[in-house]
């Protein structure tokens, strides 16, 4: 399946998924895609494991062929704000003293969404601790909006 991925909400992906019109692992291919051509210029993620995403994708696409049951974004890709603790990954919340610490545990939406059986497609970059609200003040890059990278995205903090 040949993603646009401005055009597919979440909902839009998972019926597709659920329908057979595409796989975990064609939408993840996609995405990767997407990241490698665009994410030097933009700057949007700190750590993306390419092996790591297509495991998890063709795992999702197995237990669908088996006829598993599956959690309720089964397939669905979804990326981490690098303040999220991640179990064995950096978690850096975009700072350099931060770059060597890897936390023993997921944040609690981690795990969820992980129970949910979504595809974790690597950390996204941020303002130095949340400390900020352009994403200009990373320790490690700037993250510029995709769809006019002249301007910034602004940013958030999970709650």
């Amino acid at each position: 399946m040949e993603l646009d991925r401005a055009d597919l909400t979440a909902t839009e992906l998972l019926s597709c998924l659920d329908r057979g019109e595409t796989t975990s692992v064609e939408i993840a291919e996609a995405l990767l895609r997407a990241i490698e051509a665009r994410d030097a210029t933009v700057g949007a993620f700190l750590r993306v494991d390419r092996e790591a995403v297509l495991a998890q994708a063709a795992h999702i696409d197995a237990k669908r062929r088996r006829g598993e049951p599956l959690g309720r974004l089964g397939g669905l890709p979804v990326a981490i704000k690098d303040v999220l603790c991640t179990a064995g990954e950096p978690t850096t919340c975009a700072s350099r003293m931060l770059r060597d610490f890897r936390p023993p545990f997921d944040a609690t939406v981690v795990s969820r969404l992980k129970a949910a059986d979504a595809v974790i497609l690597g950390k996204t970059n941020m303002d130095e601790f949340a400390m900020g609200g352009s994403t200009e003040n990373s320790a490690f890059q700037i993250t510029r909006n995709p769809w006019d990278v002249s301007r910034v995205p602004g940013g958030s903090t999970p709650v």
